[in-house]
């Protein structure tokens, strides 16, 4: 109901909510904003008096991805002394975080962002970036042989996991990203003891 009165950022987190909801749809059409209105209970013009435009509704996902992503990143590195349990656990999260968010995923491979804003799919570009160098760093602290495999090593698991969220949403969801995580790890990790 419009006229209900409701507390600062509600109505705006209601409307991030439900565009996340509608982008897990095992089979999903373009959202648009009537549709999205439609699935609230609102009219357009009520979304329009919490964001902009559809580009700024896909911003607030984002930011949403990145404060939970960087925030678990973060607590991984503070509670987990080894460089190199620091790099599985955090592909080990960002898989799970999928499963558990898959209309995020949508946003985290760029499915949702098509005929979107493209500053929206470079913000995810620089989202992946900044993923994979906290995983070369930890890769170049935990040592080992040779060194100078840390920054390939970091790019292959990055791909590894973009791969595994791909995989996810484009079986509808079926496909869970994190099968078989950690046999690929203690493989690809080998050459890093912790």
């Amino acid at each position: 109901m419009e006229g209900e009165a409701r507390k600062p950022g509600e109505r705006r987190l209601q409307i991030l909510q439900t565009l996340a909801a509608m982008l897990q749809e095992p089979q999903p059409e373009k959202i648009t904003t009537a549709a999205l209105a439609a699935r609230i209970g609102v009219s357009e013009a009520a979304l329009y008096r919490h964001f902009s435009s559809k580009a700024q509704m896909y911003e607030g996902l984002i930011e949403f991805i990145e404060q939970t992503l960087f925030g678990l990143i973060a607590r991984i590195m503070a509670d987990t002394p080894s460089p190199t349990a620091q790099v599985e656990a955090i592909v080990v999260m960002l898989l799970n975080f999928a499963a558990k968010n898959p209309g995020m995923t949508r946003v985290l491979i760029g499915d949702a962002l098509v005929h979107e804003n493209e500053r929206l799919q470079k913000r995810i570009n620089q989202l992946h970036d900044r993923i994979e160098a906290q995983m070369r760093q930890c890769l170049r602290l935990a040592g080992g042989k040779p060194a100078e495999l840390s920054g390939p090593l970091a790019n292959l698991l990055q791909c590894a996991v973009v791969g595994r969220w791909h995989q996810f949403a484009k079986s509808g969801f079926a496909r869970p990203p994190g099968t078989d995580i950690e046999l690929l790890l203690a493989r690809l990790l080998e050459a890093h003891p912790a």
